[in-house]
Formats: structure tokens, sequence, C-alpha cells
């Protein structure tokens, strides 16, 4: 009986979490829902699948659920009285000692979406668990998933996701992370993708395979004008933006000093360092530079004749 009214007390406190969860949701206009495994898996073109084994993971980072996402919310905790019965039943296996079968879950980067087993996570996490067991088959995603804040963000940006998709960037190298925060801009980097294939062909006198262009780019040009971008702490006067925004900016800057004859006296930190200076968008930087441009050219002033 002691066992039975513990699990009782713990889910009737996993309700009330849930409640104040969605009232703070509420007002600040937040989402707090569970993510639908379908819809995620649409949306970021994460078809491929192999099977990933039996092991351990964080229970954190189980954000989603293949049919149950409507009985819990984010933080896995019950929106549903009707899951009352199975919730305790579980937690009473918990305290009881009883060994639970590892749950199913679908991995998609680094987050997971549950199968078979939502209330054994609900519980392992109001019990403060922070690994279990599970069965899991990756989901293979062209873009780099690490964390919930990832999937929502890819959500949000579809073209990010096809660029992805089109470059296979993530299988041709792992380590490549490339967002960028305005619409439509994207299509601008598999331009450049497009010319700079078109130049190998040009100089190697044969057709460039895409998948040998696309590494080609990003080892020799996208990677030497971050790294350029990195030297030049770039990213603090630019706040809210990434290295991929800049990288689009100081090509655009490069091609200008270009076609104006200038390129070839300026090299790549130069460059950067240049375009961060007239460019910047630090708020006591673009003070300055307002002032700076707003004050009138005066003519030197005469020099006096010196005394005899």
């Amino acid at each position: 009986m002691l066992v039975h009214e513990s699990a009782r007390a713990d889910f009737r406190r996993a309700r009330r979490k849930a409640f104040w969860r969605a009232i703070t949701s509420w007002f600040r206009r937040s989402d707090n829902a569970l993510l639908a495994f379908d819809e995620v898996r649409k949306q970021l073109r994460a078809d491929a699948q192999r099977e990933g084994g039996i092991r351990a993971i964080p229970v954190d980072h189980v954000v989603g659920s293949v049919g149950r996402y409507r009985d819990f919310d984010r933080a896995f905790l019950p929106r549903q009285a009707r899951t009352r019965d199975r919730w305790e039943s579980v937690d009473t296996a918990q305290y009881s000692g009883i060994e639970l079968p590892p749950i199913d879950v679908y991995k998609i980067g680094d987050v997971y979406f549950v199968k078979d087993g939502n209330h054994r996570v609900s519980v392992a996490r109001e019990r403060g668990q922070k690994f279990v067991d599970a069965h899991v088959i990756e989901i293979t995603s062209p873009a780099p998933i690490t964390s919930v804040e990832d999937v929502l963000e890819w959500l949000r940006h579809t073209d990010g996701v096809a660029f992805y998709a089109t470059t296979r960037l993530r299988d041709l190298r792992p380590d490549a992370r490339i967002e960028l925060t305005l619409p439509g801009q994207y299509e601008k980097l598999l331009e450049h993708i497009a010319t700079h294939r078109w130049f190998m062909g040009i100089e190697q006198k044969r057709e460039i395979p895409y998948s040998e262009a696309v590494t080609s780019w990003y080892d020799r040009v996208y990677l030497p004008t971050v790294e350029a971008i990195r030297r030049a702490n770039a990213l603090r006067d630019f706040p809210n933006r990434t290295e991929a925004d800049l990288y689009l900016w100081v090509t655009d800057h490069h091609w200008y000093l270009h076609e104006a004859g200038l390129a070839k006296e300026h090299g790549l930190d130069e460059i950067v360092t240049e375009y961060v200076k007239e460019h910047s968008q630090h708020p006591l930087k673009r003070v300055v530079r307002g002032i700076d441009e707003a004050r009138p050219l005066r003519s030197p002033r005469p020099r006096r004749k010196p005394t005899e």
C-alpha cells in the first residue's frame, strides 16, 4: 500500500508541474508541446534509417514521440489524467525494483523520439533519472541536430534543410555547421558552389562531380573566410548574426574590391577587418561611424606666417 500511495503522490506532483508549465508557457507565448516524430521526420527530410542497437540514452535528449505527443508536454510531464493508471504502474515497478524492458526510440541527430515507452520516460524524468536503456533506430537527417532548439530552428528554415539535402554536406564534412539568419540566403550558397564547380572544370579541363565541388568549396573558400572572421573576432560586431552570414557579406565585399581592381592589394584578413570597420552593427560603433559620416569636411587651417 505504501508503494502504491507513493506512486499516486508522484503522479499528482507531476500533473501539478505540467499544469504550471502550461500556465507559464501561455503567459510567455512559448510552445510547450512534445514534438511529433512523423512531422519532424517529414520536414527535416530524414529518410534513411539503420539499426542502432540497445544502449543507454540521456533522458533529457528525448524530445518527442511517435504517437503520444499529445499526452505529455515537452518535459514529458503528463498532460492527461487518463495516463494515470499506466504512469503509476511504471512508477510502482520502479519502487519495487522491477527491471523494465528497454524503450524503443528513433534517433535524429542527437535527439530521440519515443516509439514505445513514453510512460517510462515520463517516470524516469520525474524521478531524476539521467539515462534509460533504449533500443535505438537511427534516422539520417541532412541538417545538423544536437538539441530540441536545433530541431525547431531547422523546421523554421526549410531552405536550410534543402541546402543540406542538396549538398549532402553532413555526409561529406560531418563537422560542418552552416546557419544563416536571413531568408533566401541558402540559395546564394548553392550559387557559390555552382560557380566554384564551373571554375574547377575550367582549370582542370574535366567534368567535376557535384560532391567534389561541394567539399572543395567548403575547404578552399568557405572555411578560409570563416577562419579569417574568427581571427578578427568579427561576430562581436554583428550581434545575432552567424559566421555564415558574415561569409556571404565578406564575399560580396571581396567581389566589389575585385571589380574595382583592388582585390589583389588586400589579403583575406585585411578584407574582413575592413568590412567589419565599415559595416559593424555594434551599437556604439554605429553611433561613432554616424558622427564621422555627418561631420563636415574642413579645409586645412592655414599656417601662420612666422614672425620675424
